[in-house]
Formats: structure tokens, sequence, C-alpha cells
């Protein structure tokens, strides 16, 4: 009771304050008849929570998203079960499901009069033009009375995740090569001396098959080998994402950064389609969930767009080597690179020797902010040039397949000349 008539709106606050005043007046006139007027004015917000306050509610929701992983700027389905398991009916319920505001107003329905077992399905949509990972809920649920004198708030603390990944575009095939490799094997590691037979062995590692140990190969090279014939051959390819803060120009979804990430979310589902064991490298090193693994295109495209999906702007200017201390992978390198200085100079010849093929997106970030003067630290082609790359330049208003098709002739090329 007492928490009903905590929840008084503003029309059960006049209306017993109506009825006070009337009784307080009419007594003081001598008016008996304004008296009960008084009387069932002031009775009727009382009446209306002791009705709220003893019912007794028990909502269940099921909140599903489908799907759970959408592309900027595409809509996802979002179904609400609402069901009453109390064996009395309820008054007029106005719910509201909280959303993150890029995801659109939030959905508002009125119920009235739900009795015990009652069931209702409601479907709305929600889009969002900015990648990033959202929660949907939990619902508010207020419970009025007819006269809307009372109104006591409730809440569900159930929540849906959605994920918004980069838009991306489709990419054309080119000729952008890229090292055969063991699926989850490093390249093939070259002896002094030796015969065919070694070229089909590797280093042991923790969790190999000891049936598969080449004793001769061990003895040979004084540490354990294990025969990889029998593994199924896979492409393997990096995706490097430059997301420092000192690298991109513009603010929000009209940003560099913003452009960047698309790029690499285009590039990295196009070579995982190819057949490509595909992860992603950023500022901070190698992202969780994206090492390179066997997985169909199907089932590696999903952790590489989630992880795209968070990618956020790196404020120290530095770059972690950590990853590339690593024996060599191999395989193609695809750099997707914002303003690079001539201090990165000595990274990017690290990062071109750890690839068997390596080449770049250079944005040319300075058209993302005109209003800004030039960077003045150093031109990407420049800085890429020096260390033997080769790169393509993506500006706002170019099309990343036509860029993607000229690095495609830029390989050609060198292809030719070699």
């Amino acid at each position: 009771m007492r928490e009903a008539l905590a929840g008084l709106t503003v029309r059960g606050r006049v209306f017993l304050a109506a009825g006070v005043t009337t009784i307080v007046c009419a007594i003081i006139v001598g008016q008996t008849p304004l008296v009960r007027v008084g009387v069932l004015v002031t009775a009727l917000p009382l009446l209306a929570a002791l009705w709220i306050g003893r019912s007794r509610y028990r909502l269940a929701l099921t909140r599903t998203v489908s799907p759970q992983l959408v592309a900027a700027g595409q809509a996802a389905r979002v179904q609400l079960t609402l069901t009453n398991e109390a064996r009395t009916p309820t008054g007029v319920l106005l719910l509201e499901d909280h959303l993150p505001y890029v995801l659109g107003t939030r959905p508002r329905f009125v119920l009235e009069g739900i009795g015990h077992g009652w069931r209702r399905h409601v479907t709305y949509q929600v889009r969002s033009d900015v990648r990033g990972q959202f929660e949907i809920g939990p619902m508010t649920v207020r419970v009025t009375d007819p006269f809307g004198l009372i109104e006591l708030g409730r809440a569900f603390h159930t929540t849906a995740p959605l994920t918004v990944t980069p838009r991306t575009v489709a990419l054309p095939g080119i000729p952008i090569g890229g090292a055969w490799t063991g699926s989850g094997d490093n390249r093939p590691r070259a002896f002094a001396v030796g015969s065919a037979e070694d070229v089909t062995v590797r280093e042991y590692r923790r969790g190999d098959d000891l049936r598969r140990v080449h004793w001769r190969s061990s003895a040979r090279v004084g540490e354990l080998m294990v025969r990889r014939e029998e593994q199924p051959w896979q492409s393997r390819a990096t995706v490097f994402l430059d997301n420092r803060l000192i690298s991109h120009r513009g603010q929000g979804v009209a940003s560099s950064l913003e452009a960047a990430v698309s790029t690499a979310a285009s590039v990295a589902l196009h070579l995982s389609q190819r057949g490509y064991a595909v992860r992603l490298v950023t500022a901070t090193g190698e992202e969780p969930g994206t090492a390179w693994h066997s997985r169909t295109a199907a089932v590696n495209t999903a952790p590489l767009l989630e992880a795209l999906a968070v990618v956020q702007i790196e404020h120290s200017p530095h770059l972690d080597t950590a990853w590339l201390a690593e024996p060599g992978h191999g395989g193609l390198l695809i750099a997707v690179l914002g303003d690079v200085t001539d201090n990165d100079g000595r990274f990017l010849k690290r990062l071109q020797h750890h690839a068997a093929t390596s080449a770049a997106i250079a944005l040319d970030v300075d058209a993302w902010a005109p209003h800004l003067a030039p960077s003045g630290t150093g031109t990407t082609s420049t800085a890429l040039a020096s260390t033997g790359w080769r790169s393509v330049r993506l500006r706002p208003r170019d099309h990343l397949e036509v860029v993607w098709q000229e690095l495609g002739r830029l390989s050609n090329r060198q292809q030719v000349e070699s």
C-alpha cells in the first residue's frame, strides 16, 4: 500500500488534494452534501492504490534477436513474448524496451487487463549505422489503474546482445599471391642437409600425436620433428589494421578510422571466402579469437567481423611488435594503414619481412579532414615506397573494389618485372 501511494501520478495527487480541500471547505461552510463529494474524490485514488498494491503481477518475458550479427545499416528483428503467470488479471500495463540511442527510438506498448495464462508476441526492428556491440533491454513495466491515478514501475533484468559489424564491400578476385602452408603449421622448414622427405616435416608442438614423429629428421636436426603430409593444405593471410589515433583524422562514422575498419572487414571477408585462414592484427597486437585456424569460411568470418565491430581508437603512438617475434609464419599480409610516419619505417620493414607476400591499402587521411592543415609528419606513400611495399591509396570518394583491382594490377606488374 505504501509503495502504491508513493506511485501517485499528478492526476492522482490532484484528486487527493481536491478531495481533502473539498471536505475542509464543506465543513467550514456547513455544506454536508459537499463533504460526501469530497470523500468520494479522496477515496478514489486511495482505493486505486489499495487495488494496485494488492495485485500480484507475475509477468514472464522472453526476448530473442535475429540475427545477432548484422552489418551496419541492416535491420535486426527483436521478438518479445510476454506471459501473465499470475492467477488474477492485471491492470493497464505500459511497457518500454530500453535501447541504445544508436538503435533507434524505444518501443512502447500498452496492454489492458490481461488475464491468467495470457500470452502475446510483439516484434519490432532495430537498425544501427554505427558498428559495435549493444545490449537490448531491460524492459520496464509501468502498472497503472484505469483512471491513471496510480503508476508503479517494474523492470525485467534480462537483456539480449546485438553485434553490428562494419560495412563491407564485395571485392573482385585478383592475383594477390600468398604462400600455401599446411593448416596450423609454419612454412616448410629448410634444412642444410637432407632428402626430399624433409620438406614434409615440421617442428614438434605440444599436443602433436607422437605416432607422427619423424625420427630420422629428428635425429638429423637435433629436435623432434613430425610428419605433415596428412594435414590439409590451406593458405594463410594476415590483415593488419593501424587503429592509432595519430594515424587517423575525423570523428565518428565519418572518420578515416571507420573507413579503415570497413576496408579491413571487406578484405578479411574476401580472403576468408577465397579459402584463406585469416587472422586480424591491430596496433595492440593479434586480436584474440581471430588466430589462424582450419574452419570453413562461413564460420571463419564471424569472429573476424565481431573483432572488427569493437575495434577502438588506440591512443598510444606505439605499435605492438610482439607478434612479429614469433617464428616466421609467412603467407599473405594485407595492411590497412593511416598516416605512416618516418618513425614507422622500421616496423614496416619487419612487417614486410614477416610475410611471403605483402601489400598495403593506405588511406589519404588528410582528405577526411580537409579543414585541418596537413599533418606534416611524413607521407604514407613515401614511407611505404622506401621499404619496398606495393601499395595503393584510398580517398573518401574512392570505391574500394576499384582500389582493390588496382592493387591486383600492381601485383601482376611486379610479377612480370621480376
